[in-house]
C-alpha cells in the first residue's frame, strides 16, 4: 500500500465504508428503491455529524469572538510599531490573551471537517452501481446527470444549480452578522461545489442537494428561542414512534428491534446534552486525566481487537487461501487494510468526536467506550464459537443461527457486565484504566503471535509464487487448459475421482429421482456402508489416497515425521505404484499437496514423467483475461474492506450480528449488484441469488472434463487421479436441471416433491437449507459424471476403463438420524463419517449395491486390483493391505483445526479435537459409534 492509500483508509475509509452500510441497510428496509435510500442516507449522516458540526460552529464563533476583542489591540501594535518590537509585543500579547496563531485555523474547522464527508460521499455514490440506469420522480437516471432541462438542444442539469441556491440560502442565514470576509468565504464554496458536482451522477448531487437542505433547515432551527429542547422532545417522540410499530407488529421483531436501538442511539447523546446542560449537580462523572487515559486506552484496545487479533486470526487459519500465486502479495496486507480501517474508525474519528466536545460530555464518552470493549472482547471471546466452516471470502457455509436462548444469555451477560464496569468506574476507576492498558497488552500479544505464523507459514508460498515468475507461468491453473486426461482405447484405464465431500447416502436418492442416471452409472458398484476417518480434508483424504498407514492413528504413531510430509507420501502411493507397473499416470488437483491450496504440484517434481495439473478453476467463463482481472481486483477490494466488517460482525452484541452479517455480504451496496461471481444468499430451501464463484469454477471444469479428454489408440495403460470440489460447495442450483443460476426459484418444485424418494422406498425430506443445499450439489456432480460416462461409451472407451469414484469425509446434516444426541455438535453426527464409493470394474455391466463394510482407504487396493503386483508404499517400504479394516475398532478423527494450525508431527488435541470409536461393521447403526478420549 502506498503512503497516500494508507492515510485515504485511515481517514477517509471509515466514511466511505459509513455511508455503503447504512445505504445497503436502508436499500433493503425501503423495498430497493434508491431515492428513498438516498434521503435516508442524507438523513442519518447529518444526525450522526450534527454534534460535531455543532461544536465546530461554537469553536468558530469562539474564535471570531476572541478575535474581535482583541482586534483594537492588535490593530494599534501594528499602527505603533515594526520589524522585530512589532513582533515580539504582538507575541506578548497573545501570550497575555492565552491566544495561539493556529487558533485561526478555527475559523475554518466546519470546511475542513466536510472534506472527508465530501471526499467519502463523492467516491461512495460515484461508483454506486445500484444507482444506474435507476429513475426518481423527474430524475431518469440516478447514475447520470439529471438533464432536466432541455432548451434549444442543450441539456442542463437542474439539481446542481437547486444545490448551489439551497447552498447560498443557508450561507446567507448562517453569516447574518458576520464579516464580509466570512460571507464571501462561503459564497465562494458554494460556487466551487457547484463547478465540482454539476457533471456528477445525479445520486450524488440529490444527496448533497439533501444535505444542503438539512444546513438550511438547522440554520433556521437555531434561530429559535430553545432549540435543543425541540430537539430532543422530537428525539423522543421519534423513539416512541419506533416503539409502537415494534409492539405493534411483532413478527417483525428481530427489525424492529433494530430500529428502536437505532433510533435511541441517536437521540441519546442529544437528550445526554440537554440533561447535563440543566442539571449539571447531579452529574457523578468529571473530566479527570484518568478517564481521559481510558477513553484512549479504549480505543486502542478497540483497534488491537478489531483491527489485529480477528482480522490475523482468520488469515493465520488458512494463509493459502489469501494468496493469488499469479499475483503474490503477503496475506499480511489483509490484515494491515483491516488495522488501518480500524484504527480510523475506532481511534481517529472517535478522538476527533472526543477532542470537540465539550468537558462535560468527555466522561460519558469515556465511559460509553470502556463499556463498548469489554462488550466487545466477550461476544468475541464467548459467543460465535460454532458458526461453522468459512471461506476466503469470510461466508459461512451456511447464515449463523442464533437461538432465543442465545440470545438472551448474551444479552444477560453483557447487562452484566455493563453494570460491573459501572460500579468499578464509580468505585476505582484506576482499576478501569489497569484492566483497559492490561487487556490491550494481551490482546496484541495474541495477535502478534497469529501474525508471526502467518509470516512463518507463508515463506513456502511467496517462494512456490517466485518460482512461477521465474519459469513463465502465470498463474495457478496455467497450462491447465492444456491439460488431457489421456484414455486408451485398447489399453487398461484406471480413474479415482474424489469428490470432496460428496454424501454416499444420497446415492439411492439421486438415482430414483433422476433415472437416466440408472443408466449411466451401469457397471458401478455402490457401496452404502463405507465410512472415512475423519470429518475433514485434511484428516479424511489422507487414508483414501495412501491407504491404511494413513489413518490418523497411524500417522500420529510416526510422531518424528511432519503431517505435511505424511500427507504427500500418501498422494504419490497410487502414482508411483502405477508409474512402476509401467502405466502413463496423469494427476489433477491432488488436494492439499504439500499443505497448499491450490495444490503444490512440485511433490512429483523427481518424476516429471507424471503429469499434473491444476485445473479447477481453469475452464471457469468468470476467469478470462480482463474480466478475471476485473473480478480479482473485486475480490482483493471485497477482503480488505470485509475483514474489518467481519471483525465487528464478530465483537457485536448477538442481537445485531445477522444485520451486520447480511449473508455474507457485510452490507456492502455494491455487492447486491454483482455478488453473482462472489456468493450465493439463500431465501429458505427454495430461493436464492447470486452464485458461488468457487462452485462455478469447480463446476465448469467438470463440464469440461469431456473436452479434456484425450482418447489413445496405441495399447498403453493409463492412470488418472483427479479431485473435484463440486459437492464441497453447497449451493442452490435450479431445479429440475440443477444448473447454476444467478436467480433460484424452486417453489412449485418444492411443493411437488416435498420428499426425495430412494431406489428402496426410503424417504427423506430436505427441510433445512444446508441438507438441500448439499442434495443440489451432490446432484450436479452425478449429473455431469453421467454426462462424461456416456461420452466414454460413445468412444468405445468405457468398458476397459476402471473408475471409481469416493469421498474424504460427508457433512453433519441432520439426516437418516444419525445424531449419537441432541445436542447439535457438528462431532456428533455420524453423517460427517460416512464416504461415497463406488466402482466401476473393467467390462462390468450391471449396478449393484454391495453393503460389505468398506472405508475410504480401501481405494487404492481397489485400483491396483489384477494390475499392480504386490503393491509397496516407497516411502516405507510397507505392502499396501487392508488388514486395519479388520479389527474390532474403527478409530476416527474429528478435528476442525486447519492445516495451519495441524502443522505438526501428530494432530493437535484441543477443544477443536475428539476421538470416536465404531465397532461391529455398520456405520449406520448408533449401537455402533461411541465418543471417546
Amino acid at each position: 500500500m502506498t503512503f497516500g492509500s494508507m492515510l485515504y483508509t485511515l481517514i477517509v475509509g471509515p466514511l466511505e465504508l459509513l455511508f455503503d452500510v447504512v445505504y445497503a441497510f436502508t436499500y433493503r428496509m425501503v423495498g430497493q428503491n434508491p431515492g428513498p435510500a438516498i434521503i435516508f442516507l442524507s438523513l442519518v449522516i447529518n444526525i450522526l455529524v450534527l454534534p460535531l458540526y455543532k461544536r465546530a460552529d461554537a469553536m468558530q464563533e469562539e474564535e471570531r469572538q476572541q478575535s474581535l476583542r482583541m482586534k483594537p489591540v492588535l490593530d494599534h501594535i501594528r499602527a505603533s510599531f515594526k520589524g522585530d518590537e512589532r513582533f515580539m509585543i504582538q507575541q506578548a500579547y497573545y501570550r497575555l490573551t492565552n491566544y495561539k496563531p493556529y487558533f485561526v485555523l478555527k475559523s475554518s474547522l466546519s470546511l475542513l471537517l466536510e472534506i472527508p464527508f465530501f471526499i467519502a460521499a463523492y467516491r461512495f455514490l460515484s461508483g454506486l452501481l445500484l444507482l444506474q440506469g435507476q429513475s426518481f420522480g423527474p430524475i431518469s437516471d440516478l447514475g447520470s446527470p439529471d438533464g432536466l432541462i432541455r432548451f434549444a438542444g442543450l441539456s442542463i442539469n437542474l439539481l446542481p444549480v437547486l444545490m448551489t441556491a439551497i447552498n447560498l440560502l443557508s450561507g446567507a442565514i448562517y453569516t447574518r452578522g458576520m464579516p464580509l470576509k466570512s460571507k464571501l468565504q462561503l459564497y465562494g464554496m458554494a460556487l466551487i461545489f457547484l463547478v465540482l458536482l454539476y457533471d456528477s451522477p445525479s445520486g450524488l448531487v440529490f444527496y448533497w442537494t439533501l444535505n444542503n437542505l438539512f444546513s438550511l433547515g438547522k440554520n433556521i432551527f437555531y434561530k429559535l428561542r430553545n432549540p435543543k429542547l425541540v430537539v430532543c422532545w422530537l428525539s423522543s417522540a421519534g423513539g416512541l414512534v419506533a416503539l409502537v410499530l415494534f409492539l405493534s407488529r411483532p413478527q417483525m421483531l428481530h427489525k424492529q428491534l433494530i430500529i428502536v436501538g437505532a433510533s435511541l442511539l441517536l437521540q441519546l447523546p442529544l437528550f445526554l446534552y440537554y440533561y447535563r446542560k440543566n442539571h449539571p449537580q447531579r452529574s457523578s462523572l468529571s473530566e479527570t486525566a484518568e478517564s481521559s487515559i481510558i477513553f484512549y486506552a479504549c480505543c486502542i484496545l478497540l483497534v488491537v481487537l478489531t483491527g489485529l487479533l480477528i482480522p490475523s486470526a482468520v488469515v493465520e487459519a488458512s494463509p493459502s487461501e489469501f494468496v493469488d500465486l499469479s499475483n503474490y502479495h503477503s496475506p499480511l496486507e489483509y490484515v494491515l487494510s483491516a488495522f488501518l480501517l480500524s484504527v480510523g474508525a475506532l481511534f481517529v474519528w472517535p478522538v476527533i468526536f472526543y477532542r470537540l466536545s465539550s468537558s462535560g460530555i468527555r466522561p460519558l464518552f469515556s465511559l460509553g467506550m470502556a463499556i463498548l470493549s469489554l462488550v466487545s472482547v466477550v461476544d468475541y471471546m464467548v459467543f460465535g464459537k460454532n458458526y461453522g466452516n468459512m471461506s476466503a471470502a469470510l461466508q459461512y457455509d451456511l447464515v449463523p443461527v442464533i437461538t432465543r436462548r442465545d440470545y438472551l444469555i448474551n444479552v444477560f451477560l453483557l447487562l452484566a457486565a455493563a453494570a460491573l464496569l459501572y460500579l468499578l468506574w464509580k468505585k476505582q476507576s484506576r482499576l478501569v484504566k489497569v484492566l483497559a492498558v492490561a487487556s490491550c497488552i494481551a490482546l496484541t500479544g495474541m495477535a502478534g503471535l497469529n501474525i508471526v505464523s502467518i509470516g512463518r507459514n507463508t515463506t513456502d508460498i511467496r517462494a512456490q509464487a517466485e518460482e512461477r515468475v521465474r519459469i513463465g507461468e502465470e498463474g495457478p491453473e496455467s497450462g491447465a487448459r492444456e491439460a488431457s486426461i489421456p484414455l486408451s482405447r485398447t489399453g487398461k484405464n484406471v480413474v479415482v475421482i474424489m469428490l470432496d465431500r460428496s454424501i454416499g447416502a444420497f446415492v439411492p436418492y439421486l438415482m430414483q429421482e433422476k433415472p437416466e442416471l440408472q443408466r449411466q452409472f451401469a457397471g458401478f458398484t455402490y457401496y452404502p456402508n463405507t465410512i472415512s476417518y475423519g470429518g475433514f480434508t485434511n484428516v479424511g483424504s489422507v487414508p483414501l489416497f495412501g491407504g491404511y498407514e494413513y489413518t490418523p492413528e497411524e500417522m500420529n504413531r510416526r510422531s518424528d515425521l511432519p503431517l505435511v510430509a505424511k500427507h504427500n507420501e500418501a498422494l504419490r502411493v497410487m502414482p508411483l505404484n502405477f508409474l512402476k507397473a509401467g502405466f502413463d499416470v496423469t494427476v489433477c488437483d491432488p488436494p492439499y499437496a504439500n499443505y497448499r491450496s491450490p495444490a503444490d504440484l512440485s511433490i512429483f517434481d523427481d518424476h516429471p514423467e507424471i503429469r499434473r495439473f491444476n485445473i479447477i478453476g481453469a475452464f471457469s467463463e468468470i476467469d478470462r483475461d480482463a474480466e478475471r482481472l476485473e473480478m480479482t481486483e473485486r475480490t482483493e477490494l471485497i477482503k480488505r474492506r470485509n475483514l474489518f466488517c467481519y471483525s465487528v460482525f464478530r465483537s457485536a452484541p448477538l442481537l445485531f450480528q445477522h444485520t451486520l452479517y447480511n449473508s455474507g455480504m457485510y452490507n456492502e451496496s455494491n455487492a447486491i449488484a454483482v455478488r453473482n461471481s462472489v456468493l450465493q444468499v439463500t431465501h429458505g430451501i427454495s430461493k436464492g441469488s447470486g452464485m458461488k464463484r468457487h462452485f462455478i469454477e469447480a463446476y465448469d471444469t467438470m463440464t469440461h472434463m469431456p473436452q479434456i479428454t484425450e482418447f489413445m489408440d496405441d495399447s498403453k495403460n493409463t492412470f488418472t487421479m483427479m479431485s473435484s470440489d463440486v459437492p464441497h460447495e453447497p449451493v442452490l442450483l435450479q431445479e429440475p436441471a440443477y444448473e447454476p443460476s444467478q436467480t433460484v426459484d424452486n417453489t412449485e418444485f418444492d411443493k411437488e416433491h416435498p420428499v426425495r424418494y430412494s431406489t428402496a422406498g426410503d424417504t427423506l425430506s430436505l427441510t433445512t437449507e444446508k441438507a438441500m443445499m448439499h442434495y443440489h450439489v451432490n446432484m450436479a456432480a452425478f449429473l455431469q459424471l453421467g454426462k462424461w460416462f456416456d461420452y466414454l461409451r460413445e468412444n468405445g472407451v468405457y468398458d476397459n476403463t476402471r473408475i471409481i469414484l469416493v469421498s474424504d469425509h460427508g457433512r453433519d446434516l441432520g439426516l437418516f438420524d444419525l445424531q449419537l444426541d441432541d445436542s447439535g455438535e457438528m462431532y456428533k453426527d455420524v453423517l460427517m463419517y460416512t464416504a461415497l464409493l463406488m466402482v466401476k470394474d473393467f467390462d462390468a455391466q450391471e449396478f449393484t449395491t454391495d453393503r460389505r463394510f468398506m472405508t475410504n482407504a480401501d481405494t487404492p487396493l481397489l485400483a491396483f486390483e489384477g494390475l499392480v503386483n504386490n503393491p509397496v508404499n516407497e516411502a516405507t517400504g510397507q505392502p499396501i493391505t487392508d488388514e486395519a479394516k479388520h479389527l474390532p475398532e474403527q478409530h476416527i478423527l474429528f478435528t476442525s483445526n486447519s492445516i495451519q494450525k495441524n502443522g505438526g508431527n501428530t494432530f493437535l488435541e484441543d477443544a477443536e479435537t475428539h476421538w470416536l470409536t465404531m465397532k461391529n461393521g455398520d456405520p449406520f447403526d448408533l449401537a455402533n459409534w461411541e465418543v471417546v478420549r
